[in-house]
């Protein structure tokens, strides 16, 4: 598919099209990675952040902001009923820090969820850009995946939606470097920014592909009242946002066919059926929450975050009636890793040996 094609799918709102589109996403996500969705808990274990970008609910200049930080006993206990739901697999989300003082607390919980699971969980991190040394310490203790969203390829918009000390080649580097350790290298885009162009988003989906990515976290973008980007759209569109969410899952799952697309829970905030409809439109990952109900109005990265109430069973219960509406399966008790990692990056001798199945 040329740029100027999914420039023209990226226009275009005739619902025929659209349902075109969706089936064709479809059918190449049922031939390359099949319609099993594979769940990923996700525990936001800390909403403490040095960093100040322009649309995030945890920037550090938020003073409206109750922060907190989970204890080490507190993350793997959540670690620990993930295992008991059989989930397979976690993320390990918070805001972004690089003190020492951090590297060694991620380092000591990697640790210590690995002991108490006998290494039964994937372990997926999302904790922001990392020295290479730090993401080789966290690699020896047990994650192997890593989510870096780079928000936006463009450097020029990059620059627009954060402070002038945040560097885009930085981001950059660090997704390199990410590779080079080892790890499944995720990233992702926000869609529906402020100033972004059907260019913009055309050029987010071939860097991916030039980049090699194995896993994409990209949803719409949803302004949160206290940062500066939200006066930027006073008009703010939740259909049409959440509409080209959707084709940019399906557009990604026909150019990039192998990888890992989750089905947000951005999408959820802007439609009821929002997972589902990013299910049926290419994605195959869902990452139900399992934070303590305590602690999630305090990790909102945007308006009106949906399920902030729910324990974790109850997310479980919820997510599994939503899959199993669309006639799809649930992968329980696998890790769920890459198909694209699996192909394209490990060694030949190693692929038979590594199915994602614990």
């Amino acid at each position: 598919m040329k740029p100027s094609d999914i420039i023209r799918w990226l226009e275009t709102d005739d619902p025929n099209e659209l349902a075109r589109l969706y089936a064709q996403a479809y059918e190449v996500k049922r031939a390359h990675v099949g319609t099993t969705v594979y769940f990923r808990g996700i525990i936001e274990f800390s909403n403490i952040c040095r960093k100040d970008c322009l649309y995030c609910g945890i920037r550090k200049e938020n003073t409206a902001l109750k922060r907190y930080h989970m204890t080490t006993e507190e993350i793997i206990a959540c670690a620990v009923q993930a295992d008991e739901l059989n989930y397979g697999s976690i993320v390990l989300q918070s805001g972004e820090r690089q003190d020492p003082a951090f590297t060694d607390f991620v380092e000591e919980i990697l640790r210590g969820i690995s002991r108490a699971t006998d290494g039964r969980l994937g372990v997926t991190l999302s904790l922001g850009e990392q020295s290479r040394k730090t993401l080789r310490r966290w690699f020896a203790a047990g994650a192997h995946r890593y989510l870096l969203r780079i928000e936006t390829s463009s450097e020029t918009l990059y620059r627009k939606i954060h402070p002038q000390d945040h560097d885009y080649a930085a981001r950059r580097q660090c997704l390199g470097d990410l590779r080079r350790e080892g790890y499944q290298v995720g990233t992702g885009v926000m869609i529906g920014l402020p100033f972004q162009t059907p260019q913009d988003l055309a050029d987010d989906i071939l860097f991916f592909q030039q980049q090699n990515i194995d896993m994409i976290g990209m949803g719409p973008y949803i302004p949160h009242q206290d940062t500066p980007l939200a006066a930027h759209c006073p008009d703010f569109d939740a259909s049409k946002n959440l509409e080209l969410g959707l084709k940019m899952i399906a557009l990604t799952r026909i150019m990039l066919k192998d990888v890992n697309i989750a089905s947000t829970t951005a999408l959820q905030s802007l439609s009821l059926q929002g997972r589902e409809l990013g299910l049926k439109a290419g994605a195959n990952i869902i990452m139900p929450n399992i934070t303590p109900t305590q602690y999630r109005e305090g990790y909102q990265l945007y308006d009106n975050k949906p399920c902030l109430d729910e324990n974790a069973l109850m997310c479980r219960g919820c997510l599994e009636q939503r899959v199993a509406s669309i006639g799809e399966t649930i992968g329980y008790g696998q890790w769920g890793d890459s198909p694209h990692f699996h192909r394209h990056h490990l060694p030949e001798d190693t692929q038979s040996s590594v199915n994602g199945e614990q």
